[in-house]
């Protein structure tokens, strides 16, 4: 625990050992990183020595800034070798039908799909009100880009069995002010792959950029097309697709954060950059959005790649293959519950038939039987389910899974259903955003057993509340108890 009589700045320096003494014990409290339990989150591929490599190159370039590639040209190399590597997985480069490829390594995800957006809209300074065009299943982070960058988002269903977005109605929410159109290879929640041909090509014949956010996938779909896998067209091989974004921190393995942001062309990247020159000091140049950056990360993705080689990444990629079918398989085995999609990729996403079971209460069973799970709400008449995130290193605990998962349904079965009370779920119903005040707040938290320190080790009751909250009701809710989380320790 950190000393509370000393806090982060203590008057006297901490001796170097106390301090990661310490740092070892606040970590005993996080979720395990390694070891195949924890199904989000991180990305293990369960290979000896990788940690200490990366670890290695990582220190030996944590100090350098990626602001000024002429003063580190240590670091631009391993940044350009890196978007080589991912163009040329992806479809792009010498001898393809997207030779030109460039790209830009990111802080992860999130700041690909803004940087993506941003260049969208940038290339269209004529349109004052800028618009995006995303499937509801894309991820959270285009609403994000779209509300940090002041455009509109336009959401398109997924149809409730495929959980994919028809062409037609992607093709229908085109306007004259859209920029972009995304789509997912996979999505996030489901592991399911889009249409990515047939959408791509109703965003060339309107003229707007398709941007296929990979950052889940992108590091996994071609290893497994390789091993044979019926991967659909999804890069720069589909005409119309424009960029690209994949999380080298997901399945390449590369320690947080590193992403990569690949677009078809300089010119299509262009207007991602931002330069100023208006002011006395240096002239400023960021193709992403931090000034400074670490070289730290960079260094640990490169070593990483180097390391384990395609030979290594195809062996990888059958191991987590093998570990999709049998936790699928696990699912299949118990009574009340199936996957809501067959796996296309690294995914399994499972829901509940049996309204005696409660997903919730099973997510908090498994995670007392030491397997950490996701829960994921329902959604416009899609069901509440459980998201399985799949690395190699889950593999040695296939088996272990199956009668853990068992175990935890008929547990759950037993508890029963999470009840509100009455009130509580009026109250849910009625309130709006704006009616929650400082007091209800800490009200509703103190008895969903939230407050200061670490969320409770069971979460059953607050999901149930967030579900029977509308979306805007349950999005200051979330903000509010996370807030609550993030308080200054003085």
């Amino acid at each position: 625990m950190i000393d509370e009589t000393t806090g982060a700045l203590p008057v006297e320096g901490v001796p170097a050992a106390r301090v990661l003494d310490e740092i070892r014990g606040l970590r005993a409290a996080d979720r395990p990183t390694h070891g195949g339990r924890l199904f989000a989150y991180v990305y293990d591929p369960g290979v000896a020595g990788l940690d200490e490599l990366a670890e290695a190159a990582h220190a030996e370039c944590a100090h350098v800034n990626g602001l000024d590639p002429t003063a580190f040209p240590s670091l631009l190399a391993m940044e350009n070798a890196l978007v080589g590597a991912a163009a040329r997985l992806l479809g792009g480069g010498p001898g393809t039908s997207a030779p030109d490829v460039v790209g830009s390594v990111t802080s992860g995800g999130t700041e690909s799909l803004i940087l993506a957006v941003k260049a969208a809209r940038d290339a269209r300074p004529d349109l004052t009100e800028p618009r995006i065009v995303v499937p509801v299943s894309g991820h959270a982070a285009f609403a994000k880009a779209a509300h940090y960058l002041r455009m509109a988002l336009d959401p398109v269903p997924v149809d409730p069995v495929t959980l994919r977005p028809a062409p037609a109605d992607v093709a229908a929410a085109i306007r004259p002010e859209t920029v972009l159109v995304a789509a997912s290879a996979p999505s996030y929640a489901h592991g399911v792959i889009d249409p990515v041909a047939e959408i791509a090509a109703v965003a060339a014949a309107a003229g707007v950029r398709c941007h296929v956010d990979a950052c889940f996938g992108g590091w996994t779909l071609p290893w497994l097309r390789r091993l044979g896998a019926p991967v659909p067209p999804f890069d720069f091989a589909v005409p119309g697709v424009t960029s690209i974004s994949v999380d080298l921190h997901k399945y390449a393995y590369a320690p947080k954060g590193v992403s990569v942001l690949l677009h078809r062309d300089a010119g299509l990247r262009a207007p991602q950059f931002f330069a100023y020159a208006d002011w006395p000091g240096y002239t400023m140049v960021n193709p992403v959005i931090a000034s400074t950056r670490s070289g730290g990360p960079i260094a640990a993705a490169y070593a990483t790649l180097r390391h384990l080689g395609e030979d290594g990444y195809l062996r990888l990629a059958a191991v987590t293959r093998d570990a999709v079918a049998g936790l699928a398989d696990a699912v299949r085995a118990v009574d009340g519950l199936r996957l809501l999609a067959e796996p296309e990729s690294t995914v399994v996403c499972l829901t509940a038939d049996d309204p005696g079971l409660d997903l919730f209460v099973l997510v908090d069973e498994l995670t007392a039987r030491g397997w950490h799970t996701q829960p994921q709400l329902a959604y416009a008449g899609l069901p509440a389910s459980v998201h399985l995130t799949v690395t190699a290193a889950v593999a040695p605990r296939v088996a272990e899974f199956g009668p853990a998962l068992a175990e935890a349904a008929a547990a759950a079965r037993a508890a029963g259903p999470v009840v509100l009370p009455p009130e509580l779920l009026a109250l849910a119903g009625s309130l709006t955003p704006e009616a929650l005040t400082p007091d209800l707040i800490a009200g509703l938290a103190a008895g969903l057993g939230l407050g200061a320190g670490p969320a409770p080790d069971r979460m059953a009751v607050v999901n149930t509340l967030l579900q029977a909250a509308p979306v805007r009701l349950r999005e200051r809710l979330l903000v509010e108890f996370v807030g609550l989380l993030q308080r200054p320790t003085w």
